[in-house]
């Protein structure tokens, strides 16, 4: 049995997955929406969760319904459920914690190709 060349190299190099990489990037940048550190308003991209008893922290945000196949695919669509979804384990003090802290999460079950 032949395995392929890729899958040697990248279990040989031992990397990330693109897909995997994209969904850390796309997790910092909300990070540094939702705490202000990026210079855009957070009010264009999110809207925090009404709920007040929210299980694990105070960073939900609300995922607003939508018709349109088109606005699924948005950045601010697509990070919300995974940004919901990360464990007690992050640590939200700083970004560097944070970047530390995420790479930490097994995102496997968000991931498309696995």
């Amino acid at each position: 049995m032949t395995v392929p060349m890729f899958n040697i190299t990248l279990a040989y190099v031992i990397t990330l997955s693109l897909e995997l990489r994209r969904l850390h990037i796309d997790l910092i940048m909300c990070y540094k929406i939702v705490f202000g550190i990026a210079n855009v308003k957070f009010d264009d991209f999110f809207k925090r969760s009404s709920v007040v008893a929210t299980r694990g922290r105070a960073f939900k945000l609300f995922k607003e319904h939508s018709t349109n196949n088109i606005r699924q695919a948005f950045f601010s669509q697509l990070v919300i459920n995974i940004w919901n979804e990360l464990p007690e384990t992050v640590d939200f003090s700083s970004l560097w914690s944070f970047k530390r802290t995420v790479k930490l999460v097994d995102f496997t079950s968000f991931l498309k190709c696995f």
